[in-house]
């Protein structure tokens, strides 16, 4: 069997190391594996592949891949790999959701926490050498998660790892997900659909965004939204950046129309120079760094061999991706 491998980060972050690979390489003797290291190297690499592990194929890979039977992205999202040709072949697709969960959690609190205790305040007053405590306990006051009302859209993995932290400081979290019939996850208060995110937006003091990326999820907080937050509420966004309206968020950070927003991630990565989010008070912007964690790729490529040695077997695949949902 041949397995490609395509996990090129042009920042370098995300590419996968090549020991990973040799160890996959060692581990499973009996496959031949094709490191693909660049664009160009991976429409030939792709050409014999019965399985890729990759989370940037495109509709000329598939064109190209005769033999291709499943795909994993190294990702929780498949982004831009659900295209229409790849939704209608028989490709069966998994991804890597779950291995970052904590990890992004633990993201979500501590901008949260930032943001609620000003800390960004702090650290401006600091580089310039100025006591700033009058200008921290100035209106709106420092803030506590305990008693805070968190509104988590989208109770994946994430979601409810994040739940269970907001719940054990205190925190009364309430989820937004597709399946409001599935049992009720630890920490989370009560389980709505989509449909009723507006009605509950004026209730958060922090609402996070952590549902996939879809057709239905674009802009999923747009101005209408945003506009029926609470002035003092946190968005913090841990999804895909097209999830929220990026424009209608600077508006609304302009007006003081919500209190603050914690941004992993963006419509277009790197986040350019020239977006207003920059410099606007109030927004506290990450990298698309949340999930990073020191065992990240051995996690990566410890449940694709997992899965690898269940498709040799015959056996049911973890992480099946609903190609027509999109997760």
């Amino acid at each position: 069997m041949n397995v490609f491998v395509w996990i090129d980060d042009a920042f370098g972050i995300w590419t996968i190391p090549r020991t990973h690979v040799e160890l996959l390489t060692r581990d499973f003797p009996a496959h031949s594996f094709i490191h693909a290291e660049n664009a160009e190297a991976s429409l030939r690499g792709i050409e014999d592949a019965d399985v890729a592990l990759s989370p940037q194929l495109t509709p000329e890979h598939l064109a190209r891949a005769s033999r291709l039977q499943w795909v994993h992205s190294p990702a929780a999202g498949l982004g831009t790999m659900l295209f229409p040709a790849m939704v209608a072949s028989p490709v069966i697709m998994t991804n890597s959701r779950g291995i970052s969960a904590n990890t992004i959690a633990e993201h979500v609190i501590a901008v949260t926490l930032a943001l609620f205790r000003k800390l960004p305040l702090a650290v401006r007053g600091q580089e310039a050498r100025e006591w700033v405590q009058k200008a921290i306990v100035s209106p709106p006051p420092i803030r506590l998660i305990a008693g805070s009302r968190v509104l988590i859209v989208g109770l994946g993995s994430i979601g409810i790892a994040t739940a269970k932290l907001f719940t054990a400081l205190g925190a009364h979290a309430t989820g937004i997900r597709r399946n409001t019939a599935a049992p009720r996850p630890e920490g989370v208060a009560a389980v709505h659909a989509l449909n009723r995110l507006r009605d509950l937006l004026p209730a958060a003091d922090v609402v996070v965004i952590s549902a996939p990326q879809t057709s239905e999820t674009q802009h999923l907080i747009g101005a209408a939204e945003l506009a029926a937050m609470s002035s003092q509420a946190v968005l913090v966004n841990v999804s895909r950046g097209t999830l929220v309206d990026e424009e209608a968020l600077a508006s609304a950070m302009r007006g003081g129309r919500i209190g603050g927003a914690a941004l992993d991630v963006f419509d277009t990565e790197p986040l350019p120079g020239s977006s207003p989010l920059w410099t606007l008070p109030g927004v506290l912007i990450t990298p698309h760094s949340a999930g990073v964690r020191p065992d990240h790729w051995g996690a990566v490529t410890d449940l694709f061999a997992e899965n690898l040695r269940r498709f040799t077997a015959g056996q049911d695949l973890l992480n099946v991706v609903d190609k027509i949902a999109g997760y």
